[in-house]
Formats: C-alpha cells, structure tokens, sequence
C-alpha cells in the first residue's frame, strides 16, 4: 500500500498551508518530513514514513532523516515505520534497538480498516453487511443519486454537513479554511475526489477521499440530519468503493478504528460503522522518536512527566473542592 501522507500530492497541500516540507530518497527507500513546533523545539516529523522495503532501507533513511535533522535544528525525528520492512511483531525491539523511543502520543492511528478491491466487485460487495449491500442496491428508488466533483467550490457542500455533524456530536471539526485549502489543492489535481449523495438533486451526504497510486483514503464524510433515517452515508461509501475499483486502485484505507474488544472506546460507533462494510484491520508500530539533540530532548521528557504527574495530583484535588 502507498500511504497518502508520504506522497507528493501531500507534500503540496503541506506546502499550501505554509509548512516546511523535505522530500527524500534513495534505493530502497523515500520519505516525506514537516517541520513542526513542539515544547523541545522544532521537530522533524514523518507522518506514517519513512517508506522502505527492507531494514537496510529502512536504516538508510533513518540516517537521512537524522542528517536532515541537524542540518534544519531539530531536537528529534519522530517517525511511524508502516512500511519499513519490519515485523510489527518484533518492530518495537528493533526500534529500540536504534536508539528509538516511543512517542507520548500518536499522531496517526495504530490501527486501520482496510478493504482490499481484488477480485470482483461483487466479492467486496458480499464481505459486507446484507444491509449495506441492499441500500447501495435499491436506494435508487428513494429518489437518492450518487455524483463525484473535483471542482474545489464544492467542498462548502461537505463543510456544512460536518458545520451540522459536530453541533450534534459537540466535537470540533477541523477548520473550513484548512479543509478548503486541500480541497484547492488536491482536487484539480486529481489526487481527492469529493462524493455527493442527492435526493432530488439536492445534497444530503458527502465524503472527501484521497487517492494515491494503488489506495484511496476514506478521509472526510457528514450527512444532512434531516435525512438520516435514509442513511444514505452507505451507499455513498460503497460508491466510493466502487468507483476505486473502476479506476484500478487495490485497497480502500478507511482510516482509524477502534481495538474490537473495547466496546467503550470513543471510537467503537464509527468503528463498527467501518467495519459493516468486510475488509481486514491493520495494526501499525505507531509513533517513535529519535534525539538528535539528546540533552535537550531529555530535558523536555522529565518536563514532560512532570506535568503530567502534577495534572494526576490536581484532578483528585479539584474532585475533592466540588
């Protein structure tokens, strides 16, 4: 699988909203790094990279990236090895062993739903619930179509689907400046293509999906509540699918889910949602750093745990003043 966030289509929206981004390869290997902020300094990061189809590869890209580093400042590189030719069984010691350590937080998910498009279109239609199958099929006689755009004017549609998704759900979604800005990006260059459901040729459901060469990336979808009850969310998705198909692409990333034996997880309902659909989940290595600058980086650990141990103290203290 190409991850989307190590292609060039993604070093250009990183570029458009103002970012610092390096591209690097060599035999064997590629990655694509941001320079971003953080309380020890600047930050050298590669979102689900570097890419590598061996550990040699892998090790030649971790000294690039470190030279990279110290060339632009950065106190550490924080990387998430999907594709470096490591065992997820064994990556944490061999991580480890190279002088890595694991990030406090993920910046991307650990674990992906992914459904793989070989085969027939009716295969990936039958790993599916009966349900999803059967609105995709039938829809049509609601009065519900289905249409694509890379016009980028049109992602106001998506935005205020998801302007209504989060006054329900109380979350906050990220910016209409931000997600216009991709749009302008990647739209017309064909690499993300925007999903529109219709009743009667008015809009009530998008999604935004990115395309890379052999994955598309289920990344952005809301729907109108006034129509929820004709889910056409489903459809949309298996739309979305199918189209991939037609276009030659091998999997359908739909991107982050929760562990299935977490039922409390604030993730489990959409997580259930992308799950109905077949497919397979895919565990990662997740985040780990690496000090350039070790002294500093240290030293923005312990201030690290510090805090964290204060914010423990502070919360059964604030319980105990109500």
């Amino acid at each position: 699988m190409e991850y989307f966030l190590q292609t060039p289509a993604w070093a250009d929206v990183l570029s458009s909203l103002g970012r610092t981004v390096h591209q690097r390869s060599g035999p064997g290997w590629s990655f694509l790094a941001v320079e971003e902020k953080n309380p020890a300094g600047k930050v050298l990061y590669a979102p689900y990279g570097p890419v590598a189809s061996s550990t040699d590869g892998f090790d030649a890209a971790l000294a690039a990236l470190v030279e990279l580093a110290r060339s632009c400042g950065a106190v550490f590189v924080r990387i998430e090895p999907v594709t470096a030719g490591l065992s997820l069984s064994t990556a944490a010691d061999e991580l480890r062993r190279r002088g890595l350590q694991p990030a406090p937080s993920n910046p991307q998910p650990e674990l992906s739903w992914i459904v793989d498009l070989d085969g027939d279109f009716k295969d990936v239609l039958a790993a599916m619930k009966p349900v999803n199958r059967n609105l995709y099929r039938n829809i049509h006689k609601k009065g519900v179509t289905f249409r694509t755009s890379q016009d980028p004017k049109d992602i106001s549609i998506l935005l205020e689907f998801l302007h209504m998704t989060a006054r329900r759900n109380g979350f906050k979604p990220q910016s209409d400046d931000y997600l216009t800005r991709v749009a302008a990006s990647l739209m017309p260059a064909g690499a993300a293509t925007l999903f529109i459901a219709e009743l009667h040729g008015e809009p009530i459901a998008a999604a935004l999906a990115y395309d890379s060469a052999d994955t598309r990336t289920y990344a952005h979808a809301a729907l109108d509540d006034t129509h929820r009850k004709l889910s056409a969310g489903i459809p949309l998705l298996v739309t979305l699918m199918a189209d991939a198909k037609d276009r030659g692409l091998k999997h359908v990333d739909l991107w982050g889910v929760a562990p299935a034996d977490q039922p409390g997880h604030k993730w489990a309902g959409f997580s259930a949602f992308k799950r109905s659909f077949g497919g397979r989940e895919i565990a990662y290595p997740g985040a780990w750093d690496l000090p350039v600058k070790k002294l500093r980086y240290n030293a923005y650990q312990v201030a690290r745990h510090l805090r964290d141990k204060l914010r423990t103290l502070r919360s059964p203290l604030a319980r105990t003043k109500t």
